[in-house]
């Protein structure tokens, strides 16, 4: 049995590598998710789940890391890309909140405004109450050939 995740912490990065692959990892690197293997998951907050300081968790080396993610990566030199994540809170902590994730070759208001969105809806469709939209994000001008990454990494304390 797994167990649920009860914290939560949201991260980010952006790099440039010599090729796609190479930029992505350098931009889990960044983000401080690079030593780790990512289980993507779907998009809910577990009930209860607190937010944490990336800082205070230390994430095992080689470890399955459960987290919701948006990324993208291109070798179009100059081209803008962003990537961002957005938890929402429900008014209701008994009840799971909801992540939404967006990237895209666009700036990072953009993006963020509407990964933000995308947790309003999701909560208007689940007749939820939401209290509050946690989201951080992250842009990058491509150089050569770069990767955005933003997520929110699920974990037990």
């Amino acid at each position: 049995m797994v167990n649920t995740p009860n914290i939560y912490f949201l991260v980010r990065g952006a790099a440039e590598g010599r090729t796609r692959l190479n930029a992505f990892d350098k931009a889990l690197l960044n983000a401080g998710v690079g030593d780790t293997n990512l289980m993507r998951m779907s998009s809910i907050l577990p009930p209860g789940a607190k937010q944490v300081d990336v800082r205070d968790v230390e994430l095992p080396k080689g470890g399955l890391i459960p987290l919701a993610y948006a990324t993208i990566d291109g070798n179009t030199p100059g081209r803008l890309i962003s990537a961002a994540i957005a938890v929402g809170i429900p008014e209701d902590e008994s009840e799971p909140g909801v992540i939404m994730e967006y990237e895209d070759h666009a700036d990072l208001n953009t993006v963020e405004g509407i990964v933000r969105q995308m947790v309003v809806d999701g909560f208007e469709y689940r007749n939820r109450k939401l209290k509050e939209i946690k989201s951080y994000g992250i842009e990058h001008k491509i150089e050569v050939c770069g990767a955005v990454f933003a997520a929110a990494v699920l974990w037990y304390k």
